[in-house]
């Protein structure tokens, strides 16, 4: 079992960046795909980015590609979600998933683990 805890959240002004933070405890998850997900008020649950066991590949939301950037520190096991240039519509509680899949890590359903998640907000 692995607990997952995301900090890193905050209001920022659009165009600003937030730099959120996942991290694991309970075990190593250094062999999980880590994913993270957000869900605007009266919308359901999207998916925002996804980065593989090692780091090696990545996958991003068209809504987010060239503006938000995955990563992951195995031997500190963590993960992390940069993000730059952010729009008010960026706002939402966003989630830190990790899972054991690869194929079909854009969908939520293919994580066991999940945190409590982080609220960002973003004023215009």
């Amino acid at each position: 079992q692995v607990q997952l805890v995301e900090s890193g959240g905050g209001l920022a002004q659009a165009g600003g960046s937030l730099r959120l933070a996942c991290a694991a405890s309970g075990r190593t998850f250094s062999g999980n795909t880590v994913g993270w997900f957000r869900q605007a008020p009266g919308k359901e649950r999207e998916f925002v980015a996804t980065i593989n066991w090692n780091g090696s590949n990545t996958s991003y939301a068209d809504s987010v590609k060239g503006r938000f950037r995955i990563s992951r520190d195995n031997i500190k096991n963590w993960a992390s979600l940069q993000m730059n240039s952010l729009k008010p519509e960026d706002t939402a509680i966003y989630y830190c998933a990790a899972g054991w899949h690869w194929s079909g890590a854009e969908r939520a359903d293919r994580y066991d683990y999940w945190g409590q998640g982080t609220q960002v907000t973003v004023s215009s």
